[in-house]
């Protein structure tokens, strides 16, 4: 029997400056034809689909699958128990006071001062007050806060630049 062990690898060899030289008898280790073709192909379909997202009129949605092999982070409430992030349509009735409500939600949001007993956390808010002029909007804030102004609280009377970037 020979006690002689196989070795699975090379042992490499070191010089003194501590870099690492390839053996003479070793094999040409260029990447194949074929490894080549496939990491190109691999790199068009990434710049394919990178083009499909950054298109404005592309809408990404994910399978049903997708949806349950992942774990999304909930995101915290503006206003415990109340309000969540994201995008809300409230409408009613002329002269209901949602234009009210909505500065009152606004202005405690950018305080971080609790609404009704429900704790809120404090962000910075862009109110778009698009049927109203600034002086208008003065005045009506005037009456609900007087002068406990907030810094993060931003206002506007006209949207029309924003086109289509308003969702960021």
């Amino acid at each position: 029997m020979n006690d002689v062990k196989e070795k699975t690898a090379q042992t490499p060899v070191v010089g003194a400056a501590g870099e690492q030289l390839i053996p003479s008898n070793t094999t040409d280790t260029t990447i194949s034809e074929n490894t080549m073709e496939f990491n190109d192909e691999l790199m068009r379909e990434e710049q394919r689909r990178i083009l499909r997202l950054m298109d404005p009129h592309y809408l990404q949605t994910v399978s049903m699958n997708e949806l349950y092999e992942n774990v999304y982070q909930s995101k915290p409430p503006l206003i415990d128990g109340l309000l969540y992030p994201g995008t809300y349509l409230f409408v009613g009735a002329p002269k209901l006071g949602k234009s009210f409500l909505m500065a009152q939600l606004a202005y405690h949001i950018s305080t971080g001062t609790p609404l009704w007993n429900y704790p809120v956390r404090q962000g910075t808010v862009l109110y778009l007050a698009l049927e109203d002029d600034y002086s208008r909007l003065q005045k009506r804030l005037y009456q609900m806060f007087g002068t406990d102004i907030s810094s993060n609280l931003h206002m506007a009377v006209s949207a029309a630049q924003l086109g289509n970037g308003l969702d960021e």
